[in-house]
C-alpha cells in the first residue's frame, strides 16, 4: 500500500483497505498519516487527538480517521524546513551553531554577507 491509497481511503472514496486485507495492518504509518491531516484545518486536530493517543493499535487510529473525517479531497504539500541561503557560510566562518548563525543573519548586513562570502570562497568550480 503506499500512502495515496491510506489517504484517499480516509479523504475520498471511504473504503477500508484494513477490514479488506488484514495484512495491509503492517503497512500503516500512523505519524505519517498524522502528519499529513495536520496540515489541513478541518482535520488537524483529529490528527492531534491521534498524536495524544498513539499508543492506540494501528486498526483503532485508521478507523477513527476513516470513520470520522468527512470525505473530502485534501492536498497540502509536505512540509519542510525552510533553507537559508547564506546560513552555512556564517556557520563555517564563525564556527557557529545553527541558532547562532541564524541569530547573526538577523543583524548582519547584505554587504558583510557578501564579504563573509568573499573570504570563503576557495575557488574552483561550482
Amino acid at each position: 500500500m503506499d500512502l495515496k491509497d491510506w489517504l484517499n481511503s480516509i479523504n475520498t472514496s471511504k473504503n477500508n483497505i484494513m477490514d479488506e486485507n488484514p495484512d495491509a495492518r503492517n503497512e500503516y504509518a500512523p505519524y505519517v498519516i498524522n502528519r499529513c491531516m495536520s496540515g489541513h484545518l478541518d482535520t488537524i486536530l483529529l490528527a492531534n487527538e491521534m498524536n495524544i493517543n498513539s499508543q492506540l493499535d494501528k486498526k483503532m487510529q485508521y478507523d477513527f480517521f476513516i470513520n470520522i473525517v468527512r470525505p473530502r479531497k485534501r492536498f497540502s504539500p509536505w512540509l519542510k524546513k525552510e533553507k537559508i541561503e547564506s546560513l552555512e557560510i556564517i556557520k563555517q566562518y564563525y564556527g557557529y551553531s545553527e541558532e547562532k548563525a541564524k541569530s547573526a543573519l538577523k543583524i548582519l548586513t547584505q554587504d558583510e554577507i557578501d564579504f563573509i562570502k568573499q573570504k570563503m570562497n576557495r575557488g574552483g568550480k561550482l
